[in-house]
């Protein structure tokens, strides 16, 4: 095997986590891919007798790719046309690293990824570092170039910023998650608005993201009342037509609705005492690009729900 395949070869066995790690902190599938690609062409360029610790030194260099692409992420999200959702990404195929555990699959949902867009570049580097991967305050500290202290300061603001996090409240149980998210399509499917309304939680949150690209709504739709009046006018147009699917993705089920083979929506639902709190409902096709690649790639595009 030539210098250069075992490169690509040793570079390979880091990538998911190099790629959840980037994913984590901008919330964008597409820049993370990137940004792992550019970490690839400093790995493939840098003396590797001065790399100790491959895995170190990679979460140094995404991170810190990262946070240059994150100042000029949050000037564009600034002019965003309506409300800004991350991208969705498959997580039944481990892309994002471990979710087995409760609080790894609280750390990429995407909720908690909205959350994130509060805290400052290196908040989030803290946050995403300490919770998603548990890496101590000394590993935090040699990634940033801070100290200890600084770390844990950085760490204790970025949690208490995101303590309200929904993801933290969120139905535990996948199954009672689904049937309630199954009862609220089938009302939708029937148009059975006293139905629809009786899966929401009173101070529900609708949240579209077309990206100025698709028709949405460009504000959060709040209360049970408006959402519901809103899904009623929704649901006289097209949208029976499009064939609905389940996904596992960001570490909790989700619908696919496709209109023939194009990923035109994905919805996600923030289920909390046993009732849908928050949908986040993404339309922009340019978002939904990587997500239907993957899909098409790995033919994962799970059960039909029609």
């Amino acid at each position: 095997m030539s210098a250069e395949s075992q490169t690509a070869e040793e570079f390979e066995t880091h990538r998911p986590r190099m790629f959840g790690l980037a994913y984590r902190m901008l919330g964008s599938a597409a820049e993370a891919e990137d940004a792992v690609q550019d970490a690839y062409l400093r790995w493939s360029g840098a003396d590797r007798e001065h790399i100790g610790q491959p895995a170190a030194w990679l979460a140094k260099v995404v991170t810190n790719l990262c946070l240059n692409r994150l100042t000029s992420a949050r000037a564009r999200r600034e002019r965003y046309p309506g409300p800004w959702l991350p991208e969705p990404v498959v997580t039944e195929d481990a892309v994002l690293g471990p979710t087995e555990a409760a609080e790894r699959r609280d750390a990429v949902s995407m909720a908690l990824l909205v959350l994130l867009e509060r805290l400052t570049p290196t908040e989030r580097a803290v946050y995403v570092l300490r919770e998603a991967f548990a890496y101590s305050h000394r590993e935090i500290a040699g990634v940033l170039d801070v100290s200890e202290a600084n770390s844990r300061q950085l760490h204790r603001r970025a949690a208490a910023r995101v303590a309200s996090a929904e993801s933290r409240f969120t139905e535990r149980d996948e199954r009672r998650h689904r049937e309630l998210v199954e009862a609220f399509v089938a009302a939708a499917r029937e148009g059975d608005l006293a139905a629809l309304e009786r899966t929401l939680a009173a101070d529900v949150v609708w949240i579209s993201d077309g990206g100025g690209v698709v028709s949405s709504a460009r504000r959060p739709i709040e209360g049970r009342d408006k959402v519901v009046r809103f899904l009623g006018g929704l649901l006289k147009s097209d949208v029976n037509a499009l064939r609905m699917e389940w996904a596992e993705l960001n570490g909790a089920p989700a619908l696919l609705g496709w209109s023939g083979s194009t990923l035109a929506a994905v919805a996600s639902f923030v289920v909390r005492d046993g009732a849908i709190a928050v949908v986040h409902n993404l339309l922009n096709p340019e978002k939904l690009a990587v997500l239907e690649r993957r899909l098409s790639h790995s033919g994962d595009s799970a059960g039909s729900y029609r």
